[in-house]
């Protein structure tokens, strides 16, 4: 309790130092989310607050051009890439100008090729870590835990991802909301996109089904949060019984990938700490299994530091000892795996063999085992998906 209490007293401290980050969170292109950004930033200026625009996607919508008038813009820069001239925030500049906020739009975009940083969200954590104010944009489907869900929604593989810890640590998120009716309404007298673009946008990802459920998960997400932000683990006594996530990891599992999102959901709805557990048997050691499958596993490792687990590797032969040992003292109450590559031969059951599934439930009492068929999950877009549209 003493050491948690520590933990959560130096979380405080290296909180002071960082800037604060606000996030306007919608559920699609063209609901409003610069636009509320930019009359934010007006209203900190008026108030005397030194705000500048770090970057700005207008999309050549005039109205939000226009709300860019009067606030000071850093000048973006050129990078130069397979011979095409790509303009991209200038973070240095940014934190040489070091104002008290900046506006930086489209949080999930990706930087080009030869930026110092992959992502940039990642740009935005280097601005708060100097003390600097962000508020951003972004569109619920570029959370990384909510990928298979809109791909089944929409029929869209979204490219453009940021871990779910990033809104998490957000300390204020805007919903922007707006019907869908009035959206679709939106685009149709080009406030969007442009004419070329409109009747494509309608007849795709824009349709009213896709826009209803993308809707439906950001306001799913937003009451998630504020939950989340309501039972402040940092202030919470220890649970009295054990509730904590673990995700059990295989080299050879069908759609890693997916297990993951769905054990960082699990985990965001319980608001608690989650594991990813991968158990190395001697049938798995690296000068046993080929190079692709090393690659594998190294991805789905990553994605599980990225989803925000704390992430553990284990030897032994036997992975249902191995995992109850862990789940008992890490204090978990919820095991989630995914359905195994091969069903077990008949004749190794007539000789009394059981399944690790049937064997966790069996000895792991007060745990809940959950069985996710990762299986079932699309591994390509349904024919005619059309491509995501810009985050703006």
């Amino acid at each position: 309790m003493n050491a948690d209490r520590a933990d959560s007293f130096l979380h405080l401290i290296r909180r002071a130092a960082r800037g604060r980050l606000k996030i306007y969170l919608g559920y699609a292109a063209g609901v409003g989310k610069t636009f509320q950004m930019l009359q934010e930033g007006h209203r900190l200026k008026e108030d005397g607050i030194d705000v500048v625009a770090g970057l700005v996607e207008t999309h050549g919508r005039a109205e939000t051009e226009a709300l860019l008038t009067g606030l000071e813009a850093i000048a973006r820069r050129t990078i130069t890439y397979r011979n095409i001239e790509i303009e991209e925030m200038d973070l240095k500049a940014i934190l040489a100008r070091h104002p008290a906020v900046v506006l930086v739009d489209e949080l999930a975009h990706t930087n080009v090729p030869g930026s110092g940083n992959v992502k940039r969200y990642q740009d935005v954590d280097a601005i708060l870590e100097a003390g600097i104010h962000v508020i951003s944009t972004l569109n619920i489907q570029h959370l990384e835990s909510l990928y298979e869900t809109i791909e089944r929604a929409t029929g869209v593989k979204v490219r453009e991802r940021i871990p779910d810890r990033v809104v998490a640590q957000a300390d204020q998120l805007v919903n922007v909301d707006l019907t869908t009716e009035d959206l679709r309404r939106r685009l149709q007298e080009g406030k969007v996109y442009t004419r070329e673009r409109i009747e494509t946008a309608l007849d795709h990802f824009f349709k009213p089904a896709n826009l209803e459920q993308l809707r439906e998960l950001t306001l799913r997400e937003l009451a998630a949060q504020i939950d989340a932000r309501r039972r402040d683990p940092q202030t919470e006594e220890l649970p009295s019984s054990p509730d904590q996530v673990m995700v059990c990891l295989s080299s050879r599992g069908p759609n890693s990938q997916a297990l993951l999102r769905h054990a960082s959901r699990l985990a965001g709805r319980l608001n608690r700490n989650w594991y990813a557990v991968y158990v190395q048997t001697s049938r798995e050691r690296p000068v046993v299994i080929d190079a692709a499958t090393q690659r594998v596993l190294a991805n789905t490792l990553t994605l599980a530091h990225q989803l925000g687990a704390t992430v553990f590797t284990y030897k032994g032969d036997d992975i249902v000892k191995t995992i109850l040992q862990f789940a008992r003292e890490y204090r978990v109450g919820h095991i989630v795996l995914g359905t195994p590559g091969r069903k077990m031969p008949f004749w190794r059951r007539l000789l009394g063999e059981v399944s690790l599934v049937e064997r966790l439930i069996t000895e792991g009492r007060d745990i809940t085992v959950v069985v996710v068929d990762t299986r079932a999950l699309p591994d390509t877009s349904p024919p005619g998906a059309a491509p995501l549209p810009p985050a703006g």
